[in-house]
């Protein structure tokens, strides 16, 4: 896979865009060829769910979130239950990591699909707290700095699982 952080046109949206797909890219490089148990691995003591498997599944549910379900309404569909807030971390710690990539690839389809029909200056049907309702452009950079520091968790994890060091 090659990824790039460099947009095809200079403008706002292409070059939001290409910074998102390139986090998720990262994200899943980073991923992509540990095995299950190495992908299902805590080696961290205090953070217990702080697993490959389980980030990158946290990754794809935090994207339907934000997208899916708080921007246009659709079905919260996540893990998560007020009994396991964290959900997505610990499933993604017991399946397989082919099958948490090959999610986090389908929710990255439905998700541009979405986002296709949408102006960055759309408001989201859910607000806030403070009940300001956020633009898409907003949630775009707010997924774009999730990933990234997501992508800093998967970065000391794979090498501490396999040594490998990705850039």
């Amino acid at each position: 896979m090659e990824r790039t952080d460099h947009p095809t046109e200079w403008d706002e949206r292409s070059t939001l865009l290409t910074m998102l797909q390139y986090t998720r890219d990262t994200a899943i490089e980073k991923a992509s060829g540990l095995s299950d148990a190495d992908a299902a691995a805590a080696p961290l003591p205090t953070s217990p769910m702080s697993t490959v498997g389980g980030v990158l599944n946290h990754l794809r549910w935090v994207e339907h979130s934000w997208i899916e379900n708080r921007f246009v309404g659709g079905p919260d569909l996540g893990p998560w239950t007020d009994e396991s807030p964290d959900q997505e971390f610990l499933d993604g710690a017991i399946l397989p990591l082919d099958d948490i990539i090959a999610g986090y690839r389908e929710q990255i389809v439905r998700t541009d699909a979405l986002i296709e029909k949408l102006d960055l200056d759309d408001r989201s049907v859910t607000p806030f707290r403070s009940g300001v309702l956020p633009t898409l452009r907003w949630v775009i950079m707010h997924l774009i700095e999730e990933n990234s520091r997501h992508n800093g968790h998967l970065d000391i994890l794979r090498e501490i699982a396999d040594g490998v060091v990705c850039d």
